[in-house]
C-alpha cells in the first residue's frame, strides 16, 4: 500500500465514509451494526467535532470521529472518540493508529481538555488511553471505558454522549 495521509472530512465524503464504517463493523462481534448512522446521525445533528480521513492516493481507507460528551461534575472540553473504521482487508497496516495520533492531536490543538472512548484496552493503551474508576459510563464492562487526560485535571463523575449514541 502506498503511504497514507490523513485529511479533515470534506463535502463529498460522506457515501464513502458510511460504507467504509459499515464494511469495517460488519463482522465485528461488539458491534451492534449502526456505526455507519451513528457518523451520519452525529454529522447531520451538527454534533461531529472532528471527523478525518485516511487516503492512499486513490481512494478513502480509514475514519474517525470525534463529538462532544458532558460530565456530570461539570468538567468542560473532554471529548468521545469512536467510532474508527478501517477497510477490512487493510487492518493490520497502522491505518487504524495514524487516524488516532493524529486525531488526538489535532483535538488537543483545539483545546480539548480529554478524551473518553469504548473499546479494547489492549489496542488503545498504546495512546495513552486507560480506564479511571473515577470516569464512568454506565452500561458496557467498565474496564472498555477509557480516557485520556490531555489536560489535567481529571475529571470524576458519570460521563454522558450526545444524542445520536442513543
Amino acid at each position: 500500500m502506498s503511504a497514507i495521509t490523513i485529511r479533515p472530512e470534506r463535502d463529498g465524503d460522506e457515501a464513502v465514509i458510511h460504507e467504509l464504517t459499515e464494511a469495517a463493523f460488519r463482522d465485528m462481534p461488539f458491534s451492534e451494526g449502526d456505526e455507519q448512522d451513528l457518523v451520519d446521525a452525529l454529522r447531520n445533528e451538527g454534533d461531529l467535532t472532528l471527523s478525518l480521513v485516511a487516503e492512499d492516493g486513490t481512494r478513502i481507507v480509514g475514519h474517525i470521529a470525534f463529538s462532544r460528551v458532558a460530565i456530570s461534575d461539570g468538567t468542560r472540553d473532554w471529548y468521545g472518540l469512536g467510532p474508527v473504521s478501517v477497510w477490512p482487508e487493510l487492518h493490520g497496516q497502522g491505518i487504524g493508529s495514524a487516524l488516532v495520533r493524529r486525531g488526538i492531536a489535532d483535538m488537543r490543538a483545539k483545546g480539548a481538555k480529554g478524551i473518553v472512548l469504548l473499546g479494547s484496552p489492549d489496542y488503545y493503551g498504546r495512546f495513552g488511553f486507560e480506564h479511571d474508576p473515577h470516569l464512568q459510563y454506565p452500561g458496557p464492562p467498565p474496564e472498555y471505558f477509557q480516557r485520556l487526560v490531555l489536560d489535567s485535571p481529571a475529571p470524576n463523575g458519570v460521563v454522558r454522549y450526545v444524542p445520536a449514541f442513543g
